[in-house]
């Protein structure tokens, strides 16, 4: 499967003169509820031979109007491109967005985006999407314009879970709370990171639970602490993953030896491991076990990370 296209900014898209089927939105984690709209986009442009193509935005607008707090990202875009091409999108544009953009007015939005992108067919959103100055448009501003360009306009209903709408905000909340279960299910996959593994300090290896260094600094962190995760060969194309390892691992800055200034990721596989320095992996996280904490020495974190490493293994085992 190739990545999707990708596009910098609406102003340097040269497409084929096919009809475009564009999904509009910042689709932070690509979760369930975005692939409503996604698979839409996908599945009608692949039935008319036409385009499918996403329009997202960097940097979150929060960043624009909330410099000082803006919104923590789930997924930086190049992960988030790669998950576009597992859901069959062919050109992924991502907009800048700055004061200029967020000037323009809710009425405007979509004839700037059809002077840009003239083979505009069909725009996709969710029922709850806001843009233009002040965030006064919304799905019937877009009809309206769409009724006059002749764009048809598609609004993918909320999906809920639980009797609760699913978003990105309700994600990252259950994230940097540890809550995997139910990220994981919000999400409709399994949170992960990538990485390359590095050299570490090798001080695992002295106490009997060698690791697996992979620096990883996501915008959004997960809650510090010991996690069963399970560890495998990055793929090469998207969907591709496969000979997972059983793992155990720790996210956080080791307060027992040292105080790290930037959260650390450590992998401890449960059997034998081939992985090693320069291999470029991927983690999924699956439970949360404990917070990280500050033993009073080396001999009692062995002994937790033991206990560690058997509630990983039982979880494997059930």
């Amino acid at each position: 499967m190739n990545l999707p296209a990708q596009i910098n900014g609406v102003e340097n898209a040269s497409l084929p003169p096919r009809p475009l089927h564009l999904a509009i939105g910042m689709f932070d984690g690509i979760h369930r509820g975005h692939r409503a709209v996604i698979d839409a986009a996908v599945q009608t442009a692949r039935s008319g031979g036409a385009l499918s193509g996403v329009l997202t935005f960097w940097p979150h607008p929060s960043a624009l109007f909330r410099p000082d707090q803006p919104t923590r990202l789930i997924q930086p875009p190049d992960t988030k491109a790669r998950m576009l091409a597992g859901l069959g999108i062919d050109v992924v544009i991502t907009q800048p967005f700055g004061p200029g953009l967020a000037a323009i007015e809710a009425e405007d939005f979509l004839p700037w985006l059809v002077r840009a992108l003239p083979h505009v067919s069909a725009v996709y959103v969710g029922a709850n999407f806001r843009f233009g100055r002040g965030r006064r448009g919304d799905v019937a501003v877009l009809v309206a314009a769409g009724q006059r360009l002749g764009v048809q306009v598609f609004s993918a209903p909320r999906v809920s879970l639980d009797g609760e709408p699913i978003s990105s905000t309700r994600i990252r909340a259950r994230l940097e709370a540890g809550d995997m279960a139910a990220s994981n299910s919000l999400l409709g996959y399994t949170y992960f990171a990538h990485g390359i593994v590095a050299p570490g300090k090798r001080l695992g290896r002295t106490i009997g639970f060698p690791t697996l260094n992979v620096p990883w600094a996501p915008d959004l962190r997960p809650r510090l602490g010991v996690y069963v995760v399970r560890i495998a060969p990055a793929p090469t194309v998207p969907g591709a993953t496969s000979g997972w390892l059983p793992a155990v691992a720790n996210y956080g800055v080791r307060p027992t030896v040292e105080t790290a200034t930037e959260p650390r990721l450590e992998v401890h596989v449960l059997g034998p491991c081939a992985l090693g320095e320069g291999d470029h992996v991927k983690v999924e996280w699956l439970r949360f076990l404990r917070p990280e904490m500050k033993f009073p020495g080396l001999d009692a974190l062995q002994g937790q990370i033991a206990r560690d490493r058997d509630d990983a293994r039982a979880y494997f085992d059930r």
